[in-house]
């Protein structure tokens, strides 16, 4: 069955708290933590998960609830609320038919994006055509089916990934990473006008490989 890390196991049960001092960050009523917030799979000896601490379920919504806030703070999307498809004109304002054409074409990509969260979206092209935009009105669309994005320029993603080494900073740099890189949608806007420095492009790069190989989704 599935343990509570979401990790599939053989022959893993939940078994019953332990009375180690978590602080009680669990529900009082919850059968299986009994309030304490975490619990220990019942498993061999030599298992990975022997000994070890998960978060009961029923501290799932609180720390859903907490990614969330998280990723909000980390974005931009609280300034582009105005930016849905439905603002959008497809057909742009005085473009030649081509330009129409390729317009309307990246619209329509996006909202079939949009409807099926899945695989990855490059939209390109010159300043003020239409690209931060439609990246916008997906990650918008997601936000109005209770889908948390992540909405954020990669100057100001690497500058927030720069100040998590701050020892004053509450959450850790590997916290705030890992965060970023398994977001269940991850927008990222203005890639390329970011000072391209060595670590920089290596935490781009530890970024979008992990979110390929996992298939999650992204726009750039």
């Amino acid at each position: 069955m599935t343990g509570s890390s979401g990790t599939d196991v053989d022959d893993v049960r939940e078994g019953p708290a332990q009375t180690t001092n978590t602080g009680g960050v669990g529900d009082p009523g919850c059968s299986l933590c009994h309030g304490l917030g975490y619990i220990r799979l019942d498993v061999p000896v030599g298992h990975p998960h022997f000994g070890k601490l998960f978060p009961c379920t029923c501290r799932m919504p609180a720390i859903q609830s907490q990614r969330d806030e998280t990723l909000r703070s980390l974005g931009n999307l609280e300034a582009l609320k105005r930016f849905t498809f439905d603002t959008f004109c497809p057909d742009g304002h005085g473009l030649s038919a081509e330009r129409q054409r390729n317009l309307r074409a990246a619209y329509q990509e996006a909202v079939s994006f949009s409807q099926r969260l899945q695989g990855w979206l490059l939209l390109m092209g010159g300043y003020g055509c239409g690209k931060t935009h439609l990246a916008a009105a997906i990650a918008n669309d997601a936000l109005s089916r209770g889908i948390m994005p992540l909405f954020v320029t990669v100057p100001d993603l690497l500058d927030h990934l720069r100040a998590s080494f701050s020892p004053e900073v509450a959450q850790s740099y590997g916290d705030r990473f890992e965060q970023v890189r398994t977001a269940r949608l991850l927008i990222l806007d203005d890639l390329g006008t970011e000072n391209a420095t060595p670590w920089a492009l290596e935490k781009l790069f530890q970024l979008l490989n992990y979110r390929y190989m996992a298939a999650l989704p992204t726009v750039i």
